[in-house]
């Protein structure tokens, strides 16, 4: 039918076409689902540990992030501090990652929004006996590999001090992670600091490896937390960004507390192919994961941004710096609490 025509004896105006066709437009907005409106794309780091990406590998396969209109553009790291120097370049909007994200937050280097879990024993220290290290003391005077300003660097800190060995009496040797174990496996130092699933590697490599210790000695005077950070200035423009996250991450949490089975399986068949299932499952008992409602009351009463706290005095007074950003500046809580009932 042309504009203006005729048929079956009724004409139809320019001006009428339009403001039918103008009614039925947004009538079909109003009632679309939220999924159908433009989604949201966003930059995110993240590391390839059950930790930091267990949430995103599930939201994304449970469909969570897309039914709330965020599309990812995945970007992967192998440290912390490697996300945080991408983030630094406006490489990315928002990331994912463990400890480390107490000590960029207080140097201003972003907006925490979002905790993860709490890394209850993802950090181990592992020693070899065949090269004259098979107890705490015996690590004075030795070179230890780690990564400095991460999650193993701060456990492997508290060890040493619980055991009566003064940081100054080892040599960290500082690289990735991966260097690092490398380094272990071949004989070049006696201990490595480690997160989850390295774990794994020393474990297949070195039968006669000892784990001396892991982070859980030391909870709950002491918790680690991972989670989410957006970039400088994104937080502010992209408020409604970060909500429609945490809704999504809100799914996949609680799916991952109430079926943790089934969460891990999934994870490994998708994402983890490399390691087993009982992999998986040890990296989930590895950190402590609460329902959403849970992490709510720990949002409320302060404890979040006083554990966030404890791990910044840490690298403050690693790094010498005697001015830094206090963790209830740098911890946005009133988003997930305005959203989780």
């Amino acid at each position: 039918m042309s504009v203006g025509g005729t048929r079956g004896g009724l004409s139809m105006s320019r001006r009428q076409l339009l403001t039918r066709a103008a009614t039925l437009v947004a009538a079909s907005t109003l009632a679309a689902p939220a999924i159908a409106q433009a989604s949201a794309k966003v930059r995110l780091g993240y590391l390839h540990v059950v930790a930091v990406d267990g949430h995103i590998w599930t939201g994304i396969d449970r469909g969570a992030f897309d039914r709330h209109g965020i599309e990812f553009e995945l970007h992967e790291f192998n440290t912390g501090p490697e996300v945080f120097e991408a983030m630094a370049k406006g490489q990315l909007d928002v990331a994912s990652a463990g400890g480390v994200i107490s000590n960029y937050l207080a140097l201003g280097r972003g907006r925490g929004f979002l905790i993860n879990d709490i890394e209850v024993a993802t950090a181990q220290l592992w020693v070899r006996p065949a090269l004259g290290v098979s107890r705490f003391a015996d690590l004075r005077g030795k070179r230890i590999a780690t990564t400095r300003k991460t999650t193993a660097h701060i456990f492997l800190d508290r060890a040493l001090r619980a055991n009566n060995v003064a940081p100054s009496e080892v040599e960290i040797v500082d690289g990735s992670m991966s260097a690092a174990v490398q380094a272990f496996i071949a004989g070049d130092v006696p201990a490595v600091a480690l997160w989850v699933p390295f774990n794994i590697t020393v474990r297949t490599a070195l039968p006669d490896a000892v784990k001396l210790v892991d982070a859980s000695a030391f909870f709950p005077q002491s918790a680690v937390l991972g989670g989410w950070v957006a970039r400088p200035g994104y937080d502010a423009e992209n408020r409604d960004v970060l909500v429609r996250i945490i809704r999504a991450w809100v799914e996949a949490n609680d799916h991952m507390v109430r079926n943790g089975a089934a969460a891990a399986e999934s994870l490994q068949k998708n994402h983890y192919t490399q390691a087993a299932v009982a992999d998986i499952t040890e990296a989930f008992k590895a950190q402590k994961l609460y329902s959403s409602r849970e992490w709510k009351r720990l949002y409320s009463d302060g404890t979040v941004v006083k554990w966030l706290q404890q791990v910044s005095d840490f690298f403050m007074a690693d790094a010498g710096v005697a001015s830094a950003v206090r963790a209830s500046d740098y911890f946005d809580t009133g988003l997930y609490l305005a959203e989780v009932k």
